[in-house]
C-alpha cells in the first residue's frame, strides 16, 4: 500500500479490464480501504466520490467482478484491475463497457447496445 502514490484525497484511479477480453470495462476509484478489502475479498470495491462511501460493485445490481489480478503502474499511481464481470455487465446504463460512446464527426455516438435495461437492472430483485 505505502508503494502507491494516492492523490491529496487519498485515493488512486482504477481502470477495470475483462480478464479474458481485454476489454476496458470501467473507470473508478480507490481508497486504502477499498484496496484492502478488493484484494481480501476477492471482488471489486470501489470508493464512490458522490455517494462517499465504499461500493461494493454489484452490491445493487448483482453484476460483482471477481478481481483476477491487481497491477500497479509503473508511476505507481494507477491500478489495473483485471476481472471476471459477473452477467456481462459493467455498466449502470446495462452495457458491457462504461465506454460504449465513440466520437463521430464532432459528435459522441453509443455505439454499444444496451443488454439489459437498467430499469430491470436497478429494481428491488432485479
Amino acid at each position: 500500500m505505502e508503494r502507491i502514490r494516492w492523490n491529496s484525497r487519498g485515493l488512486v484511479p482504477v481502470i477495470t479490464q475483462d480478464s479474458r477480453s481485454g476489454r476496458i470495462l470501467m473507470f473508478a476509484w480507490m481508497n486504502r480501504e477499498a484496496l484492502r478489502l478488493t484484494a481480501k475479498e476477492g471482488y471489486a470495491v470501489y470508493w464512490s466520490r458522490s455517494r462517499n462511501r465504499l461500493w461494493r460493485k454489484g452490491e445493487s445490481s448483482g453484476h460483482r467482478q471477481r478481481v483476477r489480478e491487481i497491477r500497479l503502474d509503473c508511476d505507481n499511481d494507477v491500478l489495473l484491475l483485471q476481472v471476471e464481470q459477473k452477467g456481462g455487465i459493467a455498466c449502470h446504463t446495462g452495457r458491457e463497457s462504461c465506454f460504449y460512446q465513440r466520437l463521430e464527426e464532432g459528435e459522441w455516438q453509443p455505439v454499444e447496445p444496451v443488454l439489459k435495461d437498467p430499469a430491470e437492472i436497478y429494481t428491488p430483485g432485479g
